[in-house]
């Protein structure tokens, strides 16, 4: 497997600035039409980025935190509905190897990766539940069969189900004490219809529509990971922290590209009446240095944050600060641009819409910020029982 990640310094860079370009070329027309790009992870195929996260005894890259921050912020700059999708694609591989997985289940999802570019996505959000992140038990059943689970469900939010080779479905068990877990499913088994609804205001070539599952056979050895109701799995850790981090890197890569967009009309643009471009005006200076304040403190975040040594707490911090920076620099391109920021030909408005997307995300920013305060009023009320 070639991994364009491993290559020297100097090849990496020029062949991700290569990724970004052309993902920037079709990125406007596929969120015009919501349609899917296809070719993007055709081309990150070839280029060996879908195993990326592979474990290297499974054939993959085997890469750090750090590395997959650098491509998906990448890909990102260029079409943040590939970024999304390559995300999920990317924690799964990182975290499912320590979930119990089967081992031999896991091996033929690895190998179809990293030979066939085979992407998966966790698909865990319905229509009566909502987000499971706040609590609940899906709806989604898991019948025992001789022959193995039948399972059926409603779920919503399938990011980048038109081009899934494996479903990775939350669902709970029809035993007396039910148990909630992931079920691995292949594209092409039978009772799987796609409903297309995703019609959203950003990432809208992300496809992510409806998936109905109606008695769907899942062996027994594709279940992934049953356990009670509320017990958390070994592996969350790992996958709150890069799922925090991989995330934010996304609409920070988004805030990127709209600075770059507008930095470069700035200049450009000579008004008449002023006879000289609008970068030599103080306002434009300004505001052109806040937002880079804003994607330095981004930068600073995503930095230590890919790094390790935070707990999932603090991760999430990071994922909100940058998120919400990357917001905040946006809106202050937006406001300053008038008309040509918010028009169709231009991508700043497209930017605009993408990085609101960052706020949809688990968690979202009451969950991080209550959750912080709790551990704020936790870690005082220990330092004062044992001074």
């Amino acid at each position: 497997m070639s991994v364009t990640l491993l290559r020297p310094v100097t090849d990496r860079t020029l062949a991700l600035d290569a990724l970004t370009a052309a993902f920037a070329a079709t990125a406007a027309q596929h969120d015009r039409d919501a349609s899917f790009p296809f070719e993007t992870f055709r081309l990150l195929h070839e280029q060996g980025l879908l195993g990326l996260t592979v474990p290297k005894e499974y054939g993959g890259g085997g890469a750090t935190l750090p590395e997959t921050l650098e491509v998906v912020q990448a890909v990102a700059r260029g079409d943040p509905a590939t970024a999304l999708v390559l995300v999920m694609q990317y924690l799964f591989h990182v975290a499912v190897p320590g979930r119990g997985a089967d081992p031999a289940v896991y091996r033929r999802i690895a190998r179809d990766a990293v030979e066939k570019g085979a992407l998966i996505n966790a698909l865990r959000v319905e229509p009566e539940l909502g987000t499971p992140a706040r609590g609940g038990l899906p709806n989604t059943i898991a019948r025992r069969t001789p022959e193995g689970w039948r399972l059926s469900g409603h779920k919503l939010y399938s990011t980048g189900i038109p081009a899934l080779t494996w479903l990775n479905v939350w669902g709970r068990t029809d035993e007396e004490n039910p148990r909630a877990g992931g079920f691995l499913i292949h594209r092409d088994s039978p009772g799987i219809r796609i409903v297309e609804t995703w019609d959203h205001l950003g990432l809208r070539a992300s496809g992510s529509h409806d998936v109905i599952l109606e008695d769907v056979l899942v062996p027994f050895d594709h279940a992934l990971d049953l356990r009670p109701p509320g017990e958390i799995p070994p592996a969350f850790a790992i996958f709150a922290h890069w799922s925090a981090v991989l995330t934010a890197g996304i609409y920070d890569a988004v805030a990127r590209a709209a600075r770059d967009w507008l930095v470069g009309w700035v200049i450009e643009r000579k008004p008449a009446n002023l006879g000289a471009s609008l970068s030599t005006l103080p306002r434009f200076q300004e505001v052109i240095g806040a937002i880079d304040g804003l994607l330095l403190s981004n930068r600073c975040l995503l930095d230590a944050a890919a790094q390790g040594g935070l707990d999932v707490t603090q991760a999430n911090l990071v994922k909100h600060l940058v998120t919400e920076n990357a917001i905040q620099a946006v809106q202050k391109g937006l406001e300053i641009s008038g008309n040509p920021g918010i028009t169709r030909h231009n991508p700043l408005e497209r930017h605009y819409r993408d990085v609101l997307c960052g706020r949809i995300h688990t968690p979202q920013s009451d969950v991080v910020l209550t959750a912080a305060g709790r551990a704020a009023f936790s870690a005082h009320s220990q330092k004062k029982e044992n001074p």
